[in-house]
């Protein structure tokens, strides 16, 4: 290590620990976090009562949160290098665990606010860290089996959030999805500081870098990224852009990440180099992650959402749902990452899992008001199997001819672009469920006149059904009225996995914009 030129030193760096040993461990650290942006969730109900507030003052402890990690992820390369990146990491995992012990004691929402909105300041800097020591802990051949782990955080905990959130508020108390992060934040904490260490380059960014602060570039990712997250979650609650706070949220993003594009790219040393956009194989990688994240996010609250609010699920009930999909994507990533990658072209994997997640998707037809658990589960099994084929390999190909320099501003820009598309994913849809419900409404409503002879019929049903049981049948009326809004929002739902099904079959092309060719001994973009 001591001999041969700088390039050469690099170039036979390898860390001392083992490199599937701190893959698992860095990841641990990002899974908590993204766990942590959806076990929130289903407990909101009762944070809001525990601080006695309204449910929708209590949602801005997810808002609060959304804004702080939002404007951190693009910034946290730039971070690493100013404090150095395994500092910056351990920092994070540190202040990350103790925030999670301060919400779980938050006595009032204020403090509840504060409390998340630093755990989603430091939060933010866990997955772009722990993607980047991955990158240049292995060599880009064993880059597809190290990204099989990294697809387990990112796509299993989503999955799994809701599941525990609700589990755990259920059976305990809503603090304890909070405190369960300080065992595993400790772990990580010492694990990280044990195994982890700076490559060269890293090091020599960190010590004879530039050290200047870009603070026009600071404010204006600051100023885009915080108001398009806010304009994102309160949207829906605040009838989007027929609320006067959205319109100027909506235009405050536009003003503030058009800014700071320009100055990105004008001056001489950005907060974030956008030059890494330059690579093709990133910038379509960059494009297909959207497309993957805004999918997976939305698919994920869907479901749920419907069996709660028009099935009758219980929270944790609503969260099983999920679970077959978890043990499926589980199963088949290791499978893609070490059988598929080094024998099929990458393009033609990624081409596969849109095409299989549209498919999966227009499945979701089967959708009917008496639907059982099974069949509801088995629909979201399917659209998880699209997702196995599209993680890994777009990770590794969209790093697969990026200079190593540019790894931490490269996963930087990944990851805000894969929690952005979640969000945009998440409001896109729940506000076309919204609205979709009342368009079928209105046109089911048509058929109820009294010259309708099946409504007559339905209305004669509940009506003798009701007084064999001894009741007014006056309530025949409002049995119908329940019944129209369960069929309305069954029809919204399979409007939004047709509009997610056109979506995915229109990526696929992109997969194909992908460069061709082996670089530094990736095998499967040949």
């Amino acid at each position: 290590m001591s001999g041969g030129t700088q390039e050469e030193r690099d170039a036979s760096w390898r860390p001392r620990g083992n490199r599937w040993v701190i893959a698992v461990v860095v990841t641990l650290a990002a899974f908590m976090e993204v766990l942590d942006t959806t076990i929130v969730n289903v407990s909101l109900p009762h944070i809001a009562g525990s601080v006695a507030a309204s449910y929708d003052e209590a949602t801005w402890t997810l808002t609060s949160y959304l804004i702080a990690n939002g404007i951190v992820l693009p910034i946290s390369g730039w971070i690493g290098r100013l404090v150095g990146r395994k500092r910056y990491f351990l920092i994070c995992i540190a202040m990350f665990t103790a925030c999670s012990f301060l919400c779980g004691m938050a006595t009032s929402l204020g403090e509840m606010i504060i409390f998340r909105l630093l755990q989603g300041f430091f939060g933010g800097g866990l997955q772009p860290n722990q993607q980047s020591i991955i990158l240049d802990t292995f060599e880009p051949a064993q880059r597809g089996r190290a990204f099989s782990i990294v697809a387990v955080a990112v796509i299993v905990a989503p999955i799994v959030g809701p599941t525990l959130g609700g589990w755990i508020t259920d059976n305990y108390s809503w603090r304890w999805i909070f405190l369960i992060n300080l065992p595993v934040g400790v772990f990580t904490f010492f694990a990280v500081a044990r195994l982890v260490e700076d490559p060269p380059w890293v090091v020599r960014e960190h010590k004879y870098g530039d050290k200047r602060v870009d603070y026009i570039g600071l404010g204006l990712i600051a100023l885009g990224l915080g108001c398009l997250e806010v304009m994102l979650d309160r949207g829906e609650d605040n009838d989007w852009f027929g609320s006067p706070s959205i319109v100027m949220f909506a235009f405050l993003a536009f003003a503030g990440i058009a800014g700071a594009i320009g100055w990105l790219l004008y001056t001489d040393k950005p907060v974030v180099d956008l030059r890494v956009y330059a690579d093709r194989n990133f910038a379509v990688g960059s494009l297909v992650i959207f497309a993957i994240g805004a999918i997976l996010y939305s698919s994920a609250v869907l479901i749920p959402q419907l069996a709660q609010q028009h099935l009758g699920y219980t929270a944790l009930l609503a969260g099983l749902l999920l679970s077959p999909g978890a043990l499926l994507v589980v199963f088949l990533i290791p499978i893609v990452g070490k059988v598929l990658l080094p024998h099929v072209q990458t393009r033609y994997i990624i081409a596969f899992g849109f095409f299989s997640l549209g498919c999966a998707l227009l499945y979701a037809h089967r959708l009917t008001p008496n639907i059982d658990f099974f069949t509801l589960a088995t629909i979201r099994a399917a659209q998880t199997f699209g997702l196995a084929f599209l993680f890994v390999p777009n990770s590794t190909i969209t790093y697969s001819t990026l200079p190593k320099e540019l790894n931490a501003d490269a996963s930087a820009l990944y990851t805000m672009l894969r929690n952005i598309a979640g969000s945009v994913g998440i409001s896109l849809s729940t506000a076309m469920v919204a609205e979709q419900t009342q368009v079928h409404r209105a046109y089911l409503a048509e058929h109820l006149t009294p010259f309708s002879q099946p409504y007559q019929h339905l209305l004669s049903q509940y009506s003798e059904t009701l007084r064999s049981l001894g009741e007014s049948a006056n309530g025949a009326l409002g049995m119908i009225n329940q019944t129209l809004n369960q069929q309305a929002a069954i029809l919204a739902y399979l409007d939004v996995f047709l509009v997610c099904a056109i979506a995915a079959f229109c990526v696929v092309p992109f997969a194909f914009l992908f460069r061709p060719s082996i670089s530094g001994g990736e095998p499967a973009g040949h």
